[in-house]
């Protein structure tokens, strides 16, 4: 189902809470002109957060960052490329919806100007599709270190269909990360 407010199209993914939204983008011989957030039109569609921080990071291709979550300070997440292009993935780590352990993942590309809305309660990562590629996101709660939990990107029983060209260049706790299992029953 999609629901269109201003300049925003939000798209329902199979997996309740996770959202693709388009960006309408107005553009001429000079460039172009995007609004990226705007929260009357959020609240409209039903997705009501208090963001309290943007966080924006560089990768070169070939590099995966995840599968990530905070367990006491959960964080939903807007997330958006500014440069390049990435398969941005979310893994419903909520005990009680009909859709645990399942992901859903979207090409978010800066040409498309397309977001990914993530809630509280899933695992996030992402790969780097171009040569580089700059990535921004929104979040409703502060970063905490020592909260930090994550999984294997490759996990077996979530099964995530990342389109590789190459082994992934991952950070060294990436590399061992535990396996989806020990992150069962965490929301």
């Amino acid at each position: 189902m999609e629901k269109t407010f201003g300049n925003f199209t939000f798209i329902e993914t199979p997996i309740k809470g996770v959202y693709v939204i388009e960006v309408k983008k107005y553009g001429d011989n000079r460039g172009y002109f995007m609004e990226t957030y705007q929260k009357e039109n959020f609240d409209k569609a039903g997705l009501v957060f208090n963001f309290i921080q943007d966080n924006q990071s560089k990768s070169k291709k070939g590099v995966l960052r995840g599968l990530h979550y905070q367990k006491k300070f959960p964080q939903t997440k807007l997330v958006r490329v500014i440069e390049g292009e990435v398969y941005d993935v979310a893994v419903d780590l909520r005990k009680d919806s009909p859709t645990f352990g399942k992901y859903f993942g979207v090409v978010l590309s800066a040409e498309k100007g397309n977001q990914f809305l993530i809630p509280k309660g899933f695992a996030h990562g992402f790969y780097v599709l171009s040569e580089t590629a700059t990535f921004v996101y929104k979040v409703d709660e502060f970063y905490h270190p020592e909260d930090e939990g994550g999984f294997m990107w490759n996990d077996p029983e979530v099964g995530v269909k990342w389109p590789l060209d190459g082994e992934p260049v991952l950070s060294e706790k990436d590399k061992v990360q535990l396996l989806f299992d020990d992150s069962k029953g965490l929301f």
